[in-house]
């Protein structure tokens, strides 16, 4: 049922895409879609807005307008979902033909940020196509010839590339963006570090 209530609205002419905002609403209404933020569901927002201080552009703030009511029940159950969508995971096992491919959005995942990010499910994997791996112990070449590949034919929308703070970590998205360029393509590739704790400790455009 609808009601006049407080909800966030989004200024997609402000909003850079850049993610900040998703980790900051506990409730997971928030997600990156086609390189926008877009309220998930109107049911899934409680209205406080925790995420507004998240946003470096000011693209969020708080509006009144009809909506549904807040339903934390939705939430649980909608927070409780897995999103993986596709299987396999592994970069190395990942064929570069696979369907799942075609027009993704990318998410290349340090093996370590699946355990270290809490809410990696909600925060991250949501709308995206995973693929994992360790720059550390698997072979780079294969990594930079398989994601050259992919680019080549799957028309890959965007990529973004998750990695530990450690030092171990920190090749894995110029093995992309080395793969991309072996393609000859341009893809918008991200960039988020994550702390040893799971909280997201800076995110930028390579």
């Amino acid at each position: 049922m609808k009601r006049l209530r407080k909800i966030i609205e989004i200024d997609e002419e402000l909003c850079d895409g850049c993610g900040q905002c998703v980790p900051g609403c506990a409730e997971g209404s928030l997600q990156i879609i086609n390189g926008k933020a877009k309220m998930v569901s109107d049911n899934l927002c409680d209205g406080l807005g925790a995420c507004i201080g998240e946003c470096p552009t000011g693209a969020l703030r708080i509006v009144e307008r009809e909506a549904e009511e807040f339903d934390e029940v939705a939430v649980e159950k909608y927070l409780a979902e897995s999103a993986l969508s596709h299987w396999p995971v592994q970069i190395r096992l990942v064929p570069t033909t696979a369907l799942f491919l075609k027009g993704a959005d990318l998410l290349v995942l340090a093996d370590c940020c699946g355990i270290a990010i809490p809410t990696l499910h909600k925060d991250l994997l949501k709308g995206r196509v995973v693929m994992i791996g360790c720059p550390k112990f698997d072979d780079i070449q294969e990594y930079i010839d398989k994601f050259a590949d992919i680019f080549k034919i799957a028309d890959i929308k965007s990529v973004m590339a998750a990695v530990m703070e450690v030092p171990c970590c920190s090749g894995l998205p110029m093995i992309v963006k080395k793969g991309m360029e072996a393609a000859e393509k341009n893809v918008p590739i991200q960039e988020l570090i994550i702390g040893t704790r799971g909280k997201m400790l800076s995110h930028f455009q390579l």
